[in-house]
């Protein structure tokens, strides 16, 4: 085979590993999902129902997730000043990882009026992978505290996951994760996004240039070796 025969086809073996990596890798998917809550309040059952949306951003070796929630839930009879009402929520774990992500967020930063549905604020908390996996995070119990009082809102519609995230773990193995709550609102956005094809995307083609460039090395390796050996003829 001459050398630009095998130039050719070192190419194109590249150019097709490239593409078999980028179409086996995974990617994230977030989606917001309906959850329907029931609230035990103080002044009765309520019912209300939030679309829910999940987010990750990549810091370090976990993760800080964000809920969100795009519509208000239970109410209060009673104006609400501002500052007197702290959410809270827990995020269920599910595929390679269980358990619950607490997560937190600050408190109300106006009044709200009497008999209005109550808007959440944005909740954060740290998800610290055990084991390498997909994993679910699926909206749970949100509890919202007020005048001394506390309500609980239960999804009862068995919602599906806001987002599947493939997660490495940094120990490389172990049989659970750990996840704690913190934070005062959103994340900034320090860190790498990971719930997006975009963000996958712009990684992964980084790989493939990787790929084509190691390709590219290899024919220019064979063109020289090729003119060396006719040189000595």
């Amino acid at each position: 085979m001459s050398y630009r025969k095998r130039t050719a086809v070192l190419a194109s073996a590249a150019a097709l590993a490239g593409s078999a990596v980028w179409m086996a890798a995974p990617v994230a998917r977030a989606e917001v999902v309906d959850v329907n809550y029931q609230c035990k309040t103080p002044i009765g059952d309520k019912s209300a129902v939030s679309p829910i949306d999940i987010k990750a951003v990549e810091r370090g070796d976990g993760y800080r997730i964000t809920m969100s929630w795009q519509k208000g839930v239970s109410s209060s009879p009673v104006e609400l000043g501002k500052g007197a009402m702290t959410p809270s929520a827990t995020i269920a774990l599910g595929g390679a990882d269980s358990g619950t992500l607490s997560v937190t967020g600050p408190a109300n930063d106006a009044a709200i009026p009497a008999n209005t549905p109550i808007k959440i604020s944005d909740l954060s908390g740290t998800y610290t992978p055990k084991k390498s996996g997909e994993v679910t995070f699926t909206a749970g119990v949100l509890t919202i505290k007020a005048l001394g009082t506390t309500t609980t809102c239960t999804p009862t519609n068995d919602p599906g996951p806001s987002l599947t995230l493939d997660v490495t773990a940094a120990s490389g193995g172990g049989t659970t994760g750990s996840a704690q709550g913190g934070g005062s609102g959103p994340d900034s956005g320090a860190g790498l996004p990971r719930t997006g094809p975009e963000d996958s995307a712009v990684a992964l083609g980084t790989l493939g240039g990787t790929v084509l460039l190691v390709g590219a090395a290899g024919a220019l390796w064979l063109t020289r070796r090729h003119r060396e050996a006719g040189a000595g003829r």
